[in-house]
């Protein structure tokens, strides 16, 4: 353990924490991270994803710089200002026609999607919320009021919301199987007491992230569209995550092939620095005046940080390159995962990629210790990732956007030599006994 991480112990409050192993850093450009230590760590995760561009990008430094050098105040909550509306004005030209009314900026997507849930019943009338189980879309008690995952099980959830399971390929044999268990839960529960006119909207996660990266089965999501417009729902797409060119597209909701109502964006869009966005259609947005603020919501600081990063994610081909290095990765850690005993399965799209653990690929029963063994062993080698999963047992890769081939192979290679260490007994569980994780 660095000093560094002993002195934050001693200062901090842990209650903010989640912690995988003693990561302590004082500086990183580019795809790389400079511990305290003086060792540099290749960055698999970016934050979970929230360092889009990488570190110390130069156009967000140089956004960030013009933007203070000449400060357009510090909200849009009593004044406009020049930033918020250039990057509203942004956003709305890039969601599809359904979505393309007004904008709302935040802080992160935990309040993107709170303020989206108490819009939605108030503007509705509607008193129920359909989401999936699995789904973590925030850390505030409104958003996490309507999340599925198993680690927010002891918070109070919003009394209307209904669960249902995200269709999981690997668990259920193949895509078609599971999506038709998906799809038929979900009937199951509109012939009991619960009517779809009843549903304000289906909160959904193109890609569900901390459930485990679980990529849909194509067509699942157009037949929840469908469901959403034959019953007047409102169909609520959470790109916090997985938004704005890391699956290889520039929206997640694109490989399926809809266009959502309201569209959520936080993590990367600041490329680092703390926003959020909501864009949806003008009778939702502008339900009610003072609905949802914050003084610092609408910051000119951060909304010119996150222009910068919607300018350099087109300017210098970021989608393509999520793309391409993406399709490279997943290829090399599927044919890799050949010769590692504990992966069971190996997915994902762009740069948004998943390796679930198990202890053996008959049973297929998750491996927990071992992967929170495995993402400790890799930061030992040089590598930073974490895991997610309702199971904690899925290692995540969300590296910057402008990682390279030559960065793909060291990640991939440490992974596989980490995997190895585990599989072989040469780390110890007690490494892991400070560390919660998820």
């Amino acid at each position: 353990m660095t000093d560094l991480y002993r002195r934050e112990s001693k200062s901090v409050s842990n209650m903010a924490q989640l912690r995988f192993f003693p990561q302590a850093v004082v500086g990183g450009k580019g795809s790389y991270l400079r511990g305290d230590d003086g060792r540099q760590l290749l960055d698999f995760s970016a934050s979970w994803g929230a360092a889009s561009l990488g570190h110390a990008h130069p156009s967000v430094r140089e956004a960030i710089t013009r933007a203070f050098s000449d400060q357009a105040g510090a909200s849009y909550l009593s004044s406009a200002n020049e930033p918020s509306v250039l990057l509203a004005e942004k956003l709305l030209s890039l969601v599809p026609p359904r979505s393309r009314g007004r904008v709302w900026l935040g802080h992160s997507g935990s309040d993107a999607n709170e303020t989206v849930a108490r819009m939605v019943v108030a503007a509705t009338g509607r008193r129920r919320i359909l989401a999936f189980k699995g789904a973590y879309h925030g850390g505030t008690s409104g958003s996490m009021a309507v999340s599925g995952h198993p680690a927010l099980k002891g918070v109070e959830k919003f009394g209307g919301l209904i669960l249902v399971p995200y269709p999981n390929s690997y668990a259920a044999g193949d895509p078609t199987a599971a999506s038709a268990a998906a799809l038929s839960h979900l009937e199951e529960v509109f012939s009991a007491d619960v009517r779809p006119e009843e549903v304000a909207a289906f909160f959904i996660e193109p890609i569900q992230g901390d459930g485990g990266l679980l990529v849909p089965p194509v067509g699942f999501f157009a037949e929840i569209e469908r469901f959403c417009r034959q019953h007047g729902i409102l169909l609520v797409c959470d790109e916090v995550k997985f938004g704005l060119a890391r699956t290889g597209l520039l929206h997640a909701f694109e490989h399926s092939g809809i266009e959502p109502d309201i569209v959520v964006f936080g993590k990367g869009l600041g490329g680092g620095l703390p926003i959020s966005a909501v864009v949806g259609p003008e009778p939702i947005m502008n339900h009610s005046p003072t609905f949802s603020y914050q003084t610092l919501h609408g910051n000119p600081i951060c909304a010119s940080a996150a222009l910068a990063v919607l300018e350099t994610i087109e300017k210098d081909g970021l989608v393509r390159n999520s793309a391409d290095i993406g399709s490279y990765m997943l290829a090399s850690l599927s044919k890799r995962s050949r010769d590692w005993d504990l992966v069971g399965d190996v997915r994902g799209k762009g740069l948004a990629i998943g390796i679930e653990l198990v202890g053996d690929r008959v049973s297929r029963a998750p491996a927990k210790i071992q992967t929170a063994l495995t993402v400790y062993r890799a930061f030992q080698l040089g590598l930073v990732m974490y895991y997610v999963g309702s199971n904690s047992n899925v290692l995540e890769l969300t590296p910057p956007l402008i990682l390279s081939t030559s960065e793909a192979d060291e990640g991939v290679s440490i992974i596989g030599q980490a995997l190895q260490d585990v599989a072989a007994g040469k780390v110890s569980p007690d490494l892991i006994s400070s560390f919660a994780g998820w």
